[in-house]
């Protein structure tokens, strides 16, 4: 795809949680646990009117579901401000500082005053129904290894509860990860490649982590993405989980929309109008009474119905495919799943399926007087709200591609969430006062900033990597690990250190899967042992990752310990005798014949202090 021609807009939101001793709003430690909860709390969402007498859509989407949201919390580590039963207290000065430090490094505008508002979030995942957050920065801007990046806004903000799982009825959040210190930065949109944003947000995030105050580990940094084209629409990706799934997601997104634009244009051309498309639903169970389909017989012993929502001119157009395996159908289903919780829809472009004979799908466009059709499986009530869904996601199809917020799946597709939430969503937090930024405040954070990643840069080249190994560095999830294990392990050479964990590491994990951090260290701490050699670090991570044992065991069973330096010195000699004293051919015979077992500066010794005596 020729994404600049299809007029390609990306706009990031990174957000990286901070290693604050304390939450945003109270004192409770930042701390995730997995031990049995103290408590539960079970909630329902409320809807009020806005100041202009208006509910938020997204909010209403969320209230018509009509489910329970179950709070689980610690009497030791959570408090009566997670519960929303307490005002916040004062904002942590220490999280401030950090978020300043990050509007200082993109040059963004600094307020002389900064409000906490309250964002309107309607998931469940905040128990007051919105999340606090402060605007620290706007209209920043900066230049980071060769990439303009726009920075719409700088805030800081309080972290959601964990989503700890969902019954249909029922979601159940933990209130431990509520309140932790999260810096959020936007980008104005960004008119690179998909691979280019990914290398964006990744430079975005790590000049955060550059303050060393941000966390580390699984779920500490969330990336969400804002996709759009010409001719579609803006369409929000929440939860990304990693960097190098943004092209394929973005990729996907644009897929998506182009095709949803060839459907719009497609039933446009056979004259369908979004009024044209209407709740009319027949009951249809009869027909499926001696049903071969295992679905539609344990759905009705269930005590379902079979219903049949009538369509026109849609033949083809359901089993339209928009993204790998996801067609127009599939987003039919996602938003009556998401509203109603209904699994049981099938459509007329797949069947006869799902063992559903010809003669029945024959009977049901009979009945209908239509060939296309959609089938909905469960009770009256709950079909009744389902259909309403489907019908305004059809008529979105003929207008072309809707507004949304969508999330991630693991290959790169994405699935309905909300509709997107209305402009006004920010209110201010009646519970705090405007915080004053001082000279001080702002000299803090200076400080903080202090490093930039060209200051990085150029300390990575000052310790031998080249500029190429050190911009990998910087653009890898490994840049304080790296500086970890070079601190750790001076007589191991950088360079080593930064090859294994941009190159070798890549390479292992494309063929055996994710490669932990500690098996990496534990290759380290082998070579710095002089256990093994730099040459055979390849061949021993991989084993070890497929094998799962440590490093050192799977060296001595694969006899890839390394060579003693009376042992080389011995080997060297050998080489002497048999190619001569042309110190290159040496060198070239022992490494062909014992690399993975010999190292070169063994090799080298050798042969300076052998020669001598010749």
């Amino acid at each position: 795809m020729k994404f600049r021609e299809l007029g390609l807009k990306v706009g990031l939101e990174i957000h990286v949680q901070l290693s604050s001793p304390r939450k945003l709003f109270c004192h409770c430690r930042p701390e995730l646990r997995n031990d049995e909860p103290h408590f539960k709390v079970r909630r329902r969402l409320r809807v009020s009117l806005s100041e202009l007498g208006e509910v938020d859509p997204a909010a209403l989407w969320e209230l018509r579901k009509q489910r329970a949201y179950i709070y689980e919390g610690y009497n030791d580590s959570t408090c009566l401000v997670e519960l929303d039963e307490e005002p916040p207290h004062e904002p942590d000065e220490y999280s401030l500082e950090t978020a300043l430090a990050v509007a200082h490094m993109f040059n963004a505008k600094i307020p002389d005053e900064v409000y906490v508002m309250r964002k309107v979030v309607v998931d469940g995942s905040n128990t007051s129904g919105f999340q606090r957050t402060m605007l620290v920065g706007v209209d920043g801007r900066a230049r980071i290894l060769g990439y303009e990046i726009g920075v719409e806004s700088i805030a800081l903000e309080e972290d959601a509860c964990r989503k700890m799982g969902e019954d249909g009825e029922n979601v159940t959040y933990r209130l431990d990860r509520l309140g932790i210190p999260l810096v959020e930065v936007s980008t104005a949109p960004l008119e690179y490649e998909p691979h280019e944003v990914a290398e964006v947000a990744a430079l975005v995030g790590y000049s955060i982590k550059s303050t060393g105050r941000a966390k580390r580990g699984i779920g500490t940094v969330r990336q969400d993405l804002n996709v759009s084209i010409v001719g579609g629409a803006k369409v929000e990706i929440k939860g990304v989980p990693a960097l190098p799934l943004i092209p394929r997601v973005i990729e996907l997104e644009v897929q998506r929309q182009l095709n949803l634009l060839k459907i719009s244009g497609e039933l446009r051309k056979r004259g369908v109008k979004p009024d044209d498309i209407v709740d009319d639903v027949t009951d249809v169970t009869d027909i499926f009474a001696n049903t071969s389909s295992n679905l539609v017989r344990g759905a009705v012993k269930r005590g379902a119905s079979v219903y049949a929502l009538k369509l026109h001119r849609f033949s083809g157009v359901l089993g339209f495919e928009v993204q790998p395996k996801r067609r127009l159908a599939t987003e039919v289903a996602d938003r009556v799943r998401a509203w109603s919780g209904l699994g049981g829809l099938l459509h007329s472009d797949e069947l006869p399926g799902y063992g559903i004979s010809s003669d029945e799908v024959a009977a049901v466009r009979a009945r209908l007087g239509s060939d296309s059709f959609i089938l909905f499986l469960g009770e009256r009530d709950v079909v009744k709200e389902a259909v309403k869904v489907a019908v305004e996601r059809l008529r979105m199809a003929v207008v072309g591609v809707p507004e949304e917020t969508r999330a991630a799946n693991a290959d790169g597709t994405t699935r309905f969430m909300r509709p997107r939430p209305g402009a006004a969503r920010m209110y201010p937090e009646t519970d705090l006062l405007p915080i004053r930024v001082t000279g001080d405040l702002l000299e803090r954070a200076r400080r903080i900033a202090s490093e930039t990643l060209e200051t990085r840069l150029n300390r990575l080249m000052g310790m031998g990597l080249s500029k190429e190994l050190a911009f990998q560095l910087v653009k890898s999830p490994y840049l304080d690990t790296f500086e970890e294990l070079a601190s750790k392990y001076p007589n191991v050479p950088p360079t080593v250190i930064g090859t294994i964990l941009t190159s070798t590491v890549k390479r292992v994990s494309r063929e055996a899967g994710e490669v932990p951090e500690e098996l990496v260290e534990s290759l380290i701490s082998a070579l710095s042992r002089g256990l093994i050699v730099k040459e055979s670090a390849e061949e021993l991570l991989l084993a070890a990752v497929k094998s799962g044992k440590p490093i050192d065991a799977v060296a001595r069973e694969m006899g890839l310990t390394r060579f003693s330096y009376e042992e080389a010195k011995s080997i060297v000699k050998d080489a002497l005798d048999a190619v001569g004293n042309d110190v290159g051919k040496v060198m070239g015979y022992v490494m062909r014949r014992y690399r993975g077992r010999i190292d070169a500066s063994d090799v080298r010794r050798a042969l300076e202090e052998l020669l001598k005596g010749r």
